[in-house]
């Protein structure tokens, strides 16, 4: 079953009538919109694993294997296709984003089924796609 949309009218300031008409969606993790994360203090202690994370982002392959992912679950076979690698490579890099906590797998019979590891992931990687679409603009 897909999202269901409502609409949910923006109120004026004043509480009177609608200003625009905002679409509300019932949504799941692969579907989920960007939205604002409140400000973060970023300290000596958790300093290294951003970085970590965003040097996981900055390489095309792992960008390919997310986005991929973004579109929901996919086995790890599937998904050296789907994004045009060697399996070793592919599983190489799905590794290295699993020790981050960016993607998990699920064994199902001989083969693992790999997704992203929760929301969050698909909120950065929809903000730095918005970004560099956003320079372009």
């Amino acid at each position: 079953m897909g999202p269901e949309t409502t609409t949910a009218p923006d109120r004026a300031p004043d509480g009177d009538a609608p200003v625009r008409d905002t679409p509300v969606r019932d949504t799941s993790i692969h579907d989920a919109p960007a939205h604002s994360v409140p400000p973060a203090r970023l300290d000596a202690g958790n300093a290294a694993k951003v970085a970590a994370t965003m040097q996981a982002l900055a390489t095309p392959s792992r960008l390919l294997i997310l986005a991929r992912l973004r579109e929901g679950p996919c086995a790890a076979n599937e998904l050296a296709t789907a994004v045009a690698m060697e399996q070793s490579a592919c599983s190489h890099q799905l590794r290295l984003l699993r020790n981050l906590d960016l993607v998990v797998g699920e064994r199902r019979g001989r083969s693992v089924v790999y997704d992203l590891y929760d929301h969050h992931v698909a909120e950065l990687l929809d903000q730095a796609v918005y970004h560099v679409n956003h320079l372009r603009a």
